[in-house]
Parts: C-alpha cells; sequence; structure tokens
C-alpha cells in the first residue's frame, strides 16, 4: 500500500510522542513492502530515512498556527500524490481529514488525549480542540483511540466508537553509558523524568518533592518545549547540585538514560497513553506515575502511584526498598510492556485498519 502519515513534526524523532510514532510505525511499514511517506516541518539531510520517503514543507512557527498549517500543506500535498490510505495524527487536524476523503483516500485519525486540558492553551485553543473532538468523529474514515479510557470518553461523549490500538515501545536495554557519565550521573543512582516541560506535565513537582528528600542519589529533568520558556524558567531555578536538567536528549542518550536509573517518574496529568512511560517500563524500569485512569491503564499494576501530595514519600519508598523489592518491580513493568505494547503488534494492528479502510 501507499501509506502517508501527516500531522506530526516528521522524522527523525526529535520532539515527542507523535514523532517517535511516525518513525517506529513508518520504518516496520516499509519493512514489510509499503511504500511509506511521512510529511515533515525540520529538513533531514536526506529525502529518506528508516525507509520511508520525506516530503518537507513550511508552517508558521507559532505556538497556536503551528500544527494546523504545516498539516493544511500537507494536505494540498496529498490530494496530488494519491496515496492508498492516510493516517493523521492529532485531533486538532480533523478539519483537515474530508479533504482526502472527497478525492478516495480513506483517512484514520489517531485523537491522542484529551488536549483541551492542557494549561498552556488559551480559550480560543481550548475551544479548537473541543470542536475538533465533535469533528474527529464526522470528518475522517476511522477514529484511532491509543488508551481505553480516551476510548471510553469518546464513546460516552460522542457515542462514536473508535480502533483502540495502543502506542508502542522499544524494550532495548543498553549498556553503553556514555551519555549517562557525561551528564555527570551516577549509573544506578538516579531518579528519572522525562517530558515536554509543560505545566500539566508538573516537572517542576517533581523538582520539588525531590529536594525535600534527604538522599545522595541523584534526579535527572529531561525535556524541553518550544513555547513554555517561563515554566522551563522556573524548573531550572534550583541550587540543589544533586538536579541535572540537560534539555531534550533523544535517541541512544534517550536509551541509555532510562537502562541505567534507579527509577523512573511519570507525572503527566493530561493525555491518552504517553510514550515515555511504556518505553522505561519495556526496560525494566522501577516506575512511579501520577495516579490519572490514563497513566493506571498502562501501569497495570506494575508501577507504583503516587498523587501530588505524595511524591515525597513515594520517592522515600524507592530509596528504602532492598534490591530484592526493585527488581520485581523492574521485572513486573517489562512483562506488562512485553505483553501489551511491542511495536509489532501495534504495527500489525493499523496494517489491518489500513487494508480494511483501503477495502
Amino acid at each position: 500500500m501507499r501509506i502517508a502519515i501527516a500531522g506530526t513534526r516528521g522524522i527523525p524523532a526529535r520532539y515527542g510522542g507523535f514523532e517517535t510514532f511516525a518513525e517506529e510505525l513508518g520504518r516496520r511499514l516499509a519493512a514489510r513492502g509499503h511504500d511509506v511517506l511521512i510529511y515533515c516541518r525540520q529538513r533531514h539531510a536526506s529525502t529518506h530515512y528508516l525507509g520511508c520517503r520525506l516530503v518537507y514543507l513550511p508552517t508558521l512557527r507559532h505556538k497556536y498556527l503551528d500544527t494546523v498549517a504545516h498539516t493544511w500543506l500537507s494536505t494540498i500535498d496529498l490530494l496530488f500524490r494519491r496515496a492508498d490510505v492516510a493516517l493523521y495524527c492529532n485531533a486538532a487536524n480533523a478539519i483537515f481529514t474530508w479533504l482526502p476523503r472527497l478525492t478516495g483516500i480513506p483517512v484514520a485519525l489517531n485523537v491522542d488525549g484529551l488536549e483541551r486540558n492542557r494549561k498552556k492553551w488559551n480559550r480560543l485553543g481550548q475551544l479548537w480542540y473541543e470542536m475538533s473532538e465533535r469533528w474527529s468523529t464526522w470528518f475522517p474514515s476511522r477514529v484511532v483511540s491509543d488508551a481505553e479510557q480516551i476510548k471510553a470518553y469518546y464513546r460516552q461523549t460522542y457515542r462514536t466508537d473508535s480502533d483502540f490500538i495502543p502506542y508502542g515501545a522499544d524494550q532495548e536495554v543498553l549498556t553503553a553509558h556514555d551519555v549517562v557519565d557525561g551528564l555527570g550521573l551516577r549509573r544506578g543512582q538516579y531518579f528519572l523524568y522525562v517530558s515536554r516541560m509543560e505545566p500539566e506535565n508538573n516537572g517542576l513537582l517533581v523538582r520539588e518533592a525531590f529536594e525535600q528528600v534527604a538522599t545522595d542519589y541523584q534526579l535527572a529533568l529531561v525535556g524541553d518545549a518550544p513555547y513554555a520558556a517561563e515554566y522551563i524558567a522556573r524548573v531550572r531555578d534550583t541550587k540543589d547540585p544533586r538536579i541535572v536538567i540537560p534539555g531534550a536528549v533523544y535517541g541512544e542518550g534517550y536509551k541509555q538514560l532510562g537502562s541505567h536509573c534507579l527509577a523512573y517518574i511519570q507525572a503527566t496529568e493530561v493525555g491518552g497513553t504517553h510514550p515515555a512511560l511504556i518505553e522505561n517500563m519495556g526496560r525494566g524500569a522501577l516506575t512511579l506515575y501520577l495516579d490519572t485512569p490514563e497513566n493506571a491503564e498502562v501501569a497495570g499494576g506494575a508501577a507504583i502511584p503516587f498523587t501530588h501530595d505524595t511524591l515525597v514519600d513515594r520517592l522515600r519508598d524507592v530509596l528504602a526498598m532492598s534490591d530484592a523489592e526493585r527488581d520485581s518491580w523492574r521485572e513486573k513493568a517489562r512483562r506488562r510492556v512485553e505483553e501489551r505494547y511491542s511495536w509489532e503488534a501495534v504495527t500489525d494492528a493499523y496494517e489491518a485498519l489500513f487494508r480494511r479502510l483501503r477495502a
């Protein structure tokens, strides 16, 4: 099949979950013989990457217009390329999905989580996402939800069924540690937090909780965001020498950080399935997660929940655990992801969906 993927920043993955999703799904579909085209905002050295064709189009570098401007141009380009099926990412792009259908291209839309709840959006942005949720039930050929909680939300709110296809995880554990060492982190002796540095992802909560814990262990706060300079400055405003804040880390370095941490902290409170959560659980990290329905769905009893008020206590609990207790949590996390979130199973599900849509 000729498959187009639109609505992300493109690949190589250098931003967030949708970009990693496009890269991991695209490379596997290409390896199975499909012709995969991915629309990108930032130029790579080549027009091909991991077997996928890359199409570069401009955008408006603006907090509220970046995604929709690029997806609009991607949609216009797609109308002349005649793909067999298209996959759009992000409910904000729902309004564009009817155009390919007019030319006979079926469209699946991965809606992600309830983006309108993110604190970064003003009232206009929240209204756009509210409308986009409804448009998601009208315009694409099929809606895809990556969490059972999101599937239930669309069923209860809009009486619309969706295809549940979870996010996937790379479970590779690395022995290399040059990036970890280069950041001044001691292997096995640091807590790891990875997320876009936005208010609802609670990087500041994690930093302030850790500062209350008496320990020689370290904390690595990893991540960045293009339109959150004020919040990032607040997160970085610490004099605690145990805390390392390197910005965004991708690829091999990111995998090293998850492979050598004492424990991983997931503090997001908005969204569906968070990639960093399943990726670090998949590498066997002892995992703490903010107790939201979506995070609890992923954890499935294989990780430790916390609330805004109990994170300090949970950090102390991890430090007090025996090695055997920590290893038990790590094995439960690894098995949970292995059984539910393999990339090959995710690719199987999307491939089957695309074949149904094309038929």
